[in-house]
Formats: structure tokens, C-alpha cells, sequence
């Protein structure tokens, strides 16, 4: 049972943890696997407030996007340690990064619709 309070707590502390990691990612991470665009898109958190997915959108190809994830996943403890003082949570924090791919699926998705679209017209004439 959740109460009516608790679900605000999570998503503000979701927000501030998204924009602090977005500030670190700008200017403190100096791991040059990060040089490439980096953007904080979701931070998804656990009722308990003990895990923080980090989305994020990696720009770039193949290549570069594995460097970045692994650049952040080694960046993992430097960013949980500052979470946890300039939040001032009470709680050890885990922080997992995923690569947030949902712009991509949907430019596929818009493109198979299209691709439908077109062929619809044939058949119905």
C-alpha cells in the first residue's frame, strides 16, 4: 500500500536526482568515454528509494554509445557518492544506468507507419 505523499517524494526525488546527474555528466565526469552528447532523459525510482534508473539517451554510433555506457557504469560510484551528499539521503542509493532508446524505436515505429501508408492506398484505390 503506497500512500498519497510517498508517490510525490519518489518522482521529486527522481527529478532532482535527474537534474543533478545531468549537471555532473556536463562538466564533472572528466572520463573521456563521456565527451559525446549525453542526455539525462528519465529517472525511474523504486518505491524504497533504493535504486535509481538513470535513462539515457547516448548520441553517436555503435561504437561510441558502448564506450559511454561503460564510461558511466565506471562513473556509477562517483555519481551515487554525490547523490548522497548533496541530497542528503539517509539511505545507500544504487545507481544503474540504461540506455534510453525509446527516440530511436519510435522514428522505427513512424517508419513502418509510413511504409503502411503507402501501401494502403494500392490496394484500397
Amino acid at each position: 500500500m503506497t500512500f498519497g505523499g510517498q508517490g510525490h517524494r519518489v518522482e521529486r526525488i527522481a527529478e532532482e536526482i535527474r537534474n543533478e546527474v545531468s549537471l555532473m555528466m556536463a562538466g564533472e565526469l572528466k572520463d573521456p568515454r563521456l565527451a559525446m552528447p549525453l542526455i539525462v532523459s528519465e529517472v525511474r525510482m523504486t518505491p524504497d528509494l533504493r535504486t535509481a534508473r538513470v535513462f539515457v539517451q547516448l548520441l553517436g554510433d555503435d561504437a561510441d554509445r558502448k564506450e559511454a555506457l561503460a564510461g558511466l557504469k565506471a562513473a556509477a560510484g562517483y555519481v551515487r557518492h554525490e547523490l548522497i551528499e548533496r541530497l542528503q539521503l539517509r539511505r545507500a542509493l544504487e545507481v544503474i544506468f540504461i540506455p534510453d532508446d525509446s527516440e530511436e524505436y519510435g522514428h522505427h515505429i513512424d517508419e513502418l507507419l509510413r511504409k503502411v501508408q503507402v501501401k494502403d492506398p494500392e490496394k484500397n484505390p
